[in-house]
Formats: C-alpha cells, structure tokens, sequence
C-alpha cells in the first residue's frame, strides 16, 4: 500500500484511501471525465479517471473509501494520480483516512478550559460557557477542519487547535498590554470561529452545508452568540459581536480588541501553513 506522502512522479499508486471530492467534467474535446481528490493520514492529492468514466464513476462516491490502481504524472507542476482502476473500500472507514490532528485532542481540550477559565466577567464567562457545555459543539471542534480542507488547519481537529491557537495569541497579547480588556478579547477569540460548527459538513470531504455557502461562518456565528448570549449586557454583547464580525477584516476594527483579534487569527492561519524550514 502507498501513502500519499510518499508517491512520486511515474511510480505506480496501489491503496486505500477516501474521496474528498469527486466532479464529473468533460475535456475541451466533449469527453467525460473524473476530477478527483483522494486523502489519507498522510495527505491529499489530485486525481483523474479517464477511461472506463461511465463504468468507474457509478463504483463509489464521494466521502466513501475507495481501492485505487493508477500511476503518478506531473500535471501542472504538481503530481497527480492518473486513475486506471477504483472500487468502494467497504472495510475501511472514510474518516480514518484524512491527514490527522498535529497536536493531542485531549491536550488541546484542556488548553481549551484553560482558557475558558481566564474570564472573569461573569457574563462572557456564562456566554463561553454555553458553548463549550454543548458536546455538539465540542464533537465538531474536534472533528472539524478550520477553513475546509483545502484551507489553513485543513484536517479532523484543526478547528480546536486553532481556536486555542488564536485565543492564546490573544491571551498573551492582554498580558503584554493591560490596557487591552483580556476578557472580552479572551472571549471573542474563543468564538470567533464557532460558526464553522454550522458551515462545514463532516469529513472527509467536509464540503459546505446549504447555509454555509449562502450566509458564511462569520454570520453564522454572530447568529449564535446572539442565540446564546441573551443574558450579556448589550453593551458587551455589541463589542463581542462586533470583534467576531471583523476577524476576516481590518479595516471594519473599530476597537483595540477587535484589531488583534484579526491580527492573531492571520497570525494562526498564516502560520499553519508556511512549510517548516521556509526562509
């Protein structure tokens, strides 16, 4: 069996792996054909079927595991599989096979508390807390990516390493300039990204749901802290709001808060996906 991270240019590819996407497309010339993208533990990589498209195309679907014969071509300046035969995986679980979370679950769950704790406002502390009592919510940190798979922390857990990522930025960042209010910016970091609960569907092609594509996270989770912190004080709740509201956008910051709450967000991303040993 190879792994993903292994494969080379002109070597032949023989294992299990899952579907993270599948698109039927036609060549420049009308003919069919298969846009793939298979994953495992290792990684993810493009894919293509174009013979025996009519055949192949009903064996298996997206999201399921499948057996793959093919060889590796450099398309592009990237490798990709070049399909010769696939069939359903039935024995094997589609979730196992996407790149795992870099950091223990269980660690960041802890961090997660941690954090969560710092807040001294009773109000936020009660706001947090309504989402970090919810297991629905826990389940979908831990098994969600933070952006789609394709985007920054693109795999099972990425969004709770991120989320701790983020609000730890932020907690030192308080610390460092008291003038800054730690819980407030504590608060937002913590659920700045919750609306991902809404706008992802589950792995491994963790594709958008309906309402994720049409409204987007950020509006999702404004939606939910609204739901959720009807208790707040309104003034707090604007300020809440308004840093959640703007961490994809710098230029909408009216307060402090909400300024480094974009910045270690980016920070975060940025960060997650730079390769190790870049200059």
């Amino acid at each position: 069996m190879t792994v993903i991270s292994e494969l080379a240019e002109d070597r032949t590819v023989e294992g299990v792996y899952a579907v993270t996407r599948k698109e039927r497309r036609r060549t420049r010339a009308g003919a069919p054909y298969l846009a793939l993208e298979l994953a495992d533990a290792s990684g993810r990589i493009e894919a293509r079927v174009w013979s025996d498209v009519e055949l192949l195309d009903r064996r298996f679907a997206e999201g399921d595991a499948v057996r793959v014969l093919g060889r590796v071509e450099r398309f592009g300046g990237r490798l990709q599989v070049q399909v010769r035969a696939v069939e359903a995986a039935e024995d094997a679980d589609p979730a196992s096979l996407t790149p795992a979370l870099r950091r223990d679950a269980d660690e960041l769950d802890g961090f997660l508390e941690f954090l969560a704790a710092e807040i001294a406002h009773p109000g936020l502390a009660t706001a947090v807390g309504a989402f970090l009592g919810d297991g629905e919510v826990r389940r979908a940190l831990r098994s969600l990516p933070a952006a789609g798979a394709d985007g920054h922390h693109g795999y099972a857990g990425g969004l709770l390493e991120h989320t701790v990522g983020v609000a730890t930025l932020c907690r030192e960042t308080a610390q460092l300039h008291p003038r800054l209010r730690s819980d407030l910016l504590l608060a937002a970091s913590l659920l700045h990204d919750v609306g991902r609960t809404l706008e992802l569907g589950p792995g491994p092609a963790f594709r958008q749901t309906d309402e994720g594509r049409l409204l987007g996270h950020v509006h999702l989770g404004l939606r939910l802290i609204e739901e959720r912190a009807r208790g707040l004080e309104q003034d707090v709740l604007a300020e809440l709001l308004h840093a959640v509201g703007c961490h994809h956008d710098r230029q909408a910051a009216k307060t402090a808060e909400a300024a480094v709450l974009y910045h270690a967000n980016q920070l975060d991303a940025q960060a997650a996906t730079r390769p190790v040993g870049d200059d």
